[in-house]
Formats: structure tokens, sequence, C-alpha cells
């Protein structure tokens, strides 16, 4: 299973290939006329044409050229202008310009940042142009993120196990707190029961329950984009469930319909255990299977239920008592 930041490394490398041909074309152009500055301006403008947009490489908003000690020897052609004062800065100093033997004549990415002129995420693909079989600088393009085409992301690449350090101030105070009973707490079992039946037979897929604040956020399988929020007052009545059209259970759910109670059973166990560390919010997606976890010293777990039911409570205990 692929972490995320391995997928961010796949896609890189996708979109490496992507632009593969087109820098490499314009690489080959520019070393025909190479010395020539002049010329250099004028092949980059006419890569770009009426709308801002390259010819073979969307979402262009710059291009230029630099030589072998970074030195750029071109103006910054962007859609909207050239500009000429450019000519001469040092751009040595930027880390794609060091390219590893390993990736000669290919596209080197840099990695992704916030354009400063347009506010939006970009990244710069640069290429070697070779002249009579010499590397005598490198062409590089600024392209707009969201113009190129990307891989849509499997869900299962966030199902491994998180554990997130949270405020340092919270942890450092965290023996002179102790846990309040909630109203929540006080009649917990029938509060877990409704939520039960909401996730199993009423359409229910995602469910935040905040038991210090006494509260439920709700999402429907059928309407992902909108979620309803129940004060205990609401999510106590076994009535609430008359606001939610029996749907039967999600199809595409990960998690075993039989194990949602023992889900919310550990989630009781987790909040009543100590009265110093303690529950304060937790979450179920029945679609992609993860368990989230807030705790009182401001510690987060995410993690794939499966995980989570299979921890030995002594790890839960132990975690706490450190």
């Amino acid at each position: 299973m692929k972490m995320f930041s391995e997928f961010v490394e796949a896609e890189k490398e996708r979109l490496a290939d992507y632009l593969q041909q087109p820098m490499a074309e314009l690489a080959q152009a520019c070393s025909g006329c190479w010395g020539d500055v002049v010329a250099l301006d004028g092949l980059l403008s006419d890569r770009l044409f009426d709308g801002g947009e390259c010819s073979q490489l969307p979402g262009c908003e710059l291009l230029y050229v630099v030589d072998c000690e970074g030195t750029q020897v071109s103006s910054n052609v962007m859609p909207e202008m050239v500009n000429r004062l450019v000519r001469g800065q040092h751009l040595s100093d930027r880390p794609y310009f060091s390219i590893d033997q390993e990736k000669r004549g290919r596209v080197v990415l840099s990695d992704v940042y916030i354009s400063q002129a347009t506010r939006r995420s970009c990244i710069t693909a640069i290429f070697e142009v070779e002249r009579l079989q010499e590397i005598v600088g490198f062409v590089a393009i600024d392209l707009r993120l969201s113009a190129l085409p990307q891989e849509k992301r499997e869900s299962e690449l966030a199902r491994h196990w998180m554990q997130i350090k949270g405020d340092p101030s919270v942890r450092q105070t965290l023996f002179m707190q102790e846990r309040q009973v909630s109203r929540m707490d006080q009649q917990l079992d029938d509060v877990l029961s409704t939520i039960d039946e909401l996730m199993v037979e009423r359409g229910v897929f995602h469910t935040e329950i905040h038991f210090s604040s006494s509260r439920a956020t709700l999402w429907l399988y059928d309407e992902p984009h909108q979620y309803h929020i129940h004060v205990l007052d609401e999510i106590l009545q076994p009535s609430v469930c008359l606001g939610y059209a029996g749907q039967g259970y999600p199809q595409k759910a990960m998690v075993p319909k039989e194990r949602v109670g023992e889900i919310l059973k550990k989630f009781k166990l987790l909040r009543l255990a100590d009265e110093v560390v303690y529950l304060r919010d937790a979450s179920l997606n029945l679609v992609n299977g993860m368990v989230g976890l807030h705790f009182s010293c401001d510690g987060q777990h995410y993690m794939p239920y499966e995980a989570f039911l299979s921890a030995e409570d002594s790890f839960w205990f132990g975690e706490m008592a450190a």
C-alpha cells in the first residue's frame, strides 16, 4: 500500500514523462540559436500562442534559458510580456539546476511551489540544451499545476496509521486537568446505540462524535457534500432516526456492518478509561474504513478500523501512562 509521499513522487515521475517530448523538442530548438539572445527570445515567444498557453505545454506561465553556470541568457518570456531586465541574473542556487548524471536527457522537476504572481501551485521543469555533443545550458518552464493532467489518487492510499502530536502547551499542563463528565457521558450507551442505527441502517457513512461538547456531526452517503450537526438533546432522542430515511448499509463500505458496534464500544472505553488522558472526539468513516481519535493531551490518531480493533487495551493505556 502506497504512502501519500510515495504517490506524490510517482505523480512527479508521471508528469516528467508527459513533459519529456515537448521539453526535448524545445531544448533542441534552443540549441539551434544558442548564443543569439534575440533569436532565443523570439523562439520562446513563438512557443506561446494567443490566450497565454504554450502550444505543447499547457499551463505555461514563464519560459527562460540559463547557461551551465546558472546565468540567465534569455529574457523571461511570459504570456503577457517579455522581461529583458532579468538577463544576466544568477540562478545557480536553484536546486533543480544541479542535475544528477543519471538524469541526463530527462526532464527534471522542481518541488511544487506557490507562484508569487498568481498565488496558485506551480512547478518548474528544466531540460538540458546540448550543442555539438556538449551541454551548454538549460531551458526552463514554469507550469501552472492545475493545467497539467493528473491521475486521481485512490482512497486506499490514505489507509495507514498516523499519530500526530498536538499543541505542546496542552501536553505540559496535561496533569493539571481532569475529565469533566459531560451530558453525553451520562447517557453514552443510548447515544452510541442511536449512532449505530444511523450508520448501519440509515445511510450515515461518516460520524464525528464530540464527547466533551456533547454533539455529533453526520454525513450521509447520498449527500456527501453536506453535514448535519446534532446537539445532545437531538442525538439522545431515538426519534432523530425519523429524520434519516432507511437506506440500508452503504455498498462501498469497507467496514463490515457487524463491526460498527464494536468500534463504538471501544470509543466508550477510551472515553471513560482515565480521568486525565481521555478521548475528546472520535470519528468513523465506513467507506474508507478509517477511525480518528483526538485525546485530551491533544494527540491524534488516524488508523484503519482493523488496526483500531486489533490494538490491545494495554496499548492505549500504556500510551496514556506515558
